[in-house]
C-alpha cells in the first residue's frame, strides 16, 4: 500500500488535535473529490514498517486525541490488508486514543454485506475503530457547514454501538 500524506496535527478530520494518514488508492472517484491525486493506488510514498513506527511515536503525545485514517480509500481490500496490523498497533498500544477512518463504502450496505470492498480483514478492521464517517462524497450535497465531513449523505457512525446492536448508529457529537 502507498499513502499521499501523513498530518500530524490535523484538527479537521475528527475531535480535538489528530495524526492522519491519507492512504493511495480509490475506486469510488467522487466528482469534486478534494483528494482525486490519491486514486492511483501507486500516487505517493510505500506505506513501510518504518512508517508505522513513525506514525506511532506521532500519537504519543498527550495532546494528540487520537488517529484519523483516510484517503484515498481506506477500505479498499489491498488496503485494508496493509492497514490491519498497523490498526492493531495503534490500539493496542494507545487504547485511550480514539480512531477514525472515512469511507466512501457504506457500512450496512457495503461492509457488513457481499461487497467488493469486503473481504477477510473487514470485520476486525472495523473492531478497531470508533467512527467510521460513511458514504461517498456527493458534490450535490456539499455542505461546507458540517462537521467532519463533506456532504449531507454522509453519516458519523459509532461503530462500537453498532457492532453491539447491529445495526448503524449514528455518534452524537
Amino acid at each position: 500500500m502507498n499513502y499521499g500524506e501523513i498530518k500530524r496535527t490535523d484538527v479537521a478530520n475528527g475531535p480535538g488535535v489528530r495524526v492522519s494518514l491519507f492512504v493511495s488508492g480509490c475506486t469510488h472517484h467522487c466528482k469534486g473529490c478534494f483528494n482525486a491525486e490519491t486514486w492511483d493506488f501507486r500516487y505517493g510514498q510505500e506505506f513501510t514498517k518504518a512508517v508505522e513506527e513513525r506514525l506511532l511515536a506521532l500519537l504519543e503525545p498527550d495532546f494528540v486525541a487520537g488517529l484519523t485514517v483516510l484517503g484515498g480509500e481506506p477500505f479498499e481490500p489491498q488496503n485494508q490488508r496493509a492497514l490491519l496490523p498497523f490498526l492493531r498497533k495503534a490500539r493496542e498500544r494507545y487504547p485511550h486514543k480514539s480512531i477514525w477512518c472515512y469511507t466512501g463504502y457504506l457500512l450496512d450496505e457495503e461492509l457488513w454485506e457481499c461487497s467488493r470492498a469486503r473481504c477477510e480483514a473487514t470485520d476486525e478492521m472495523l473492531s478497531l475503530l470508533d467512527v467510521l464517517v460513511d458514504g461517498e462524497f456527493c458534490e450535490a450535497q456539499k455542505d461546507i457547514s458540517l462537521q467532519f465531513r463533506g456532504s449531507r449523505n454522509q453519516r458519523i457512525i459509532d461503530v462500537p454501538k453498532s457492532l453491539r446492536q447491529g445495526r448503524v448508529c449514528l455518534l452524537q457529537l
